[in-house]
């Protein structure tokens, strides 16, 4: 995703050519394949927020990027993904307790850092040492039907080390070490190219969902394919990005649905700078219905605006076979209902990228939680965000 910060823009942009035992924290102020039994959702009620401290370490890594939670609750254990591209140590993920009492997130308990290998079992590279393979992480998804993980990789398209890199983005599938196990079909319009045709970069597989109890994985893209048209801006509401659904089991695409992005949410300042809305997520509530959430930045702006949607894919159209879809009137997009909007909470909102079920809360209602990605930066936070389900 595009790295920000509006206080240190020139050194963020700096480190995103270069990143992009236990520790316990005592707070002191699932992703489910199939949730049909879940009751429709009215609204998300915020219950609680709990941040890790900057510079936390955990098993000699830095604890922070964090752009991906999934939770399995058989185990009662969350995974968390960080984007860090093997700039200070390997890329990774980990695995955590995060402790809830009487409706508060009461402690963030890290487990476990696994490194993630690539197909010849070696560790990523960082840009600097290899561009051409190194990582830049994103998702990552439980299935407790094959008790494997899935991660996704959005690719390169800049100019590393005097040259331009390309990288096809990736769906991979590990074992619960991270390593290296199988790969997800890579659609033909989705592979990076020299010239502006396919995807973005940083623009590409920001969110995974298991749905249809674990048969079939979406998988969004972040901002429109060239293709597809322009990206989302402040005068520019509709921008269309794709969901890719694969079947699980053969790991081939089976169908791509249009989905139509808000504008961008506030005017950068100076007017031409950086902003950004695109789906920094995903997750399943059943086979055919999805929590979506969009992420808007725009430099000037000290905070983000995370918009979650519920968005419905039974009656939109295959668009498989369709380009230039903001050119089109010929398909069905989802359909999309909001369900919060994070500005309202009244809060400094952080750079939100992961989204997971949680456990049942003491009434019985389904729990959601949130994870900000803080961009390796002093002036971000990690935040973990409880919201409770109402029905």
């Amino acid at each position: 995703m595009p790295r920000f910060n509006n206080m240190k823009y020139s050194s963020i942009l700096l480190f995103f050519f270069l990143v992009t035992g236990c520790s316990v924290q005592q707070k002191s102020n699932s992703s489910a394949g199939d949730r049909s039994a879940t009751p429709s959702i009215s609204r998300l009620k915020l219950l609680d927020v709990y941040e890790i401290p900057f510079g936390q370490q955990y098993g000699g890594t830095w604890v922070g990027g964090l752009s991906g939670i999934d939770y399995d609750p058989a185990n009662d254990r969350y995974f968390i993904i960080s984007d860090e591209r093997s700039a200070t140590t390997a890329s990774r993920f980990y695995t955590a307790k995060i402790r809830i009492a009487n409706s508060k997130i009461d402690t963030v308990l890290f487990t476990g850092v696994h490194t993630l290998k690539m197909p010849n079992g070696k560790t990523f590279p960082s840009l600097k040492e290899g561009a051409q393979d190194a990582a830049d992480p994103e998702s990552i998804r439980f299935n407790p039907r094959t008790n494997k993980l899935v991660w996704s990789s959005e690719g390169d398209r800049a100019e590393r080390n005097g040259a331009v890199n390309i990288r096809d983005p990736w769906i991979w599938e590990m074992d619960l070490s991270g390593n290296y196990l199988d790969s997800f079909a890579l659609p033909a319009n989705m592979h990076v190219q020299a010239v502006e045709k396919g995807p973005r970069v940083n623009g590409v597989f920001e969110g995974l969902a298991f749905a249809g109890n674990y048969r079939h994985l979406f998988v969004s893209v972040e901002e429109p394919l060239y293709e597809d048209g322009p990206r989302a801006d402040v005068d520019y509401a509709g921008a269309p990005v794709r969901m890719i659904k694969y079947d699980a089991a053969t790991r081939q695409p089976i169908a791509q649905y249009a989905y139509l992005l808000d504008a961008v949410a506030r005017k950068p300042n100076p007017a031409t700078a950086f902003r950004v809305n695109g789906i920094s997520e995903i997750m399943a509530i059943n086979d055919d219905r999805l929590l979506v959430m969009e992420r808007s930045f725009s430099m000037g702006n000290s905070y983000c605006t995370i918009k979650i949607y519920e968005t419905d894919l039974h009656a939109a159209t295959d668009v498989t076979g369709i380009s230039g879809l903001h050119q089109r009137r010929n398909y069905k997009p989802a359909s999309k209902k909001l369900l919060l909007n994070m500005n309202d909470l009244d809060r400094y909102i952080d750079n939100v990228e992961g989204i997971t079920w949680g456990p049942k809360l003491a009434n019985g209602h389904s729990s959601l939680l949130l994870i900000a990605d803080n961009n390796f930066s002093k002036e971000q936070k990690t935040q973990f965000f409880l919201f409770e389900i109402i029905p």
